[in-house]
């Protein structure tokens, strides 16, 4: 079963949501803003998805920008990174997806399709 954590107002989750729907891909859904994602889980996300860290943040969103996280995030560690993206899920870039053997953020088509197409 895979884990869809999305902000459900946000176009591109819905857009990601409706090809999920459309290759009939069973998903547990979670809304982000309800149900953040803990420190572990974002750790244990990023070491599985092989992307790195700077991938997990919203780096388009006002909270990324206004806390001017681009200028903060090189001198943080990466366990300050977990527990800062842990604080409020629209720092963290989504949708995220998250299988037995992959984690994706954000929805790109083609990366999904292979995947799980």
């Amino acid at each position: 079963m895979i884990l869809f954590v999305e902000y459900p107002r946000c176009t591109t989750c819905q857009k990601a949501r409706k090809w999920l729907d459309g290759h009939k891909i069973e998903y547990t859904a979670r809304h982000i803003k309800e149900e953040n994602p803990t420190a572990a889980e974002l750790k244990e996300w990023h070491e599985k998805s092989g992307l790195s860290l700077k991938k997990f943040f919203n780096t388009s969103g006002q909270l990324y920008r206004g806390m001017e996280l681009k200028d903060k995030l090189p001198g943080m560690t990466e366990e300050e990174q977990y527990k800062l993206l842990a604080t409020d899920g629209m720092l963290v870039k989504r949708p995220v997806v998250v299988g037995d053997d992959f984690v994706l953020t954000g929805f790109r088509e083609k990366e999904w399709e292979e995947k799980m197409g």
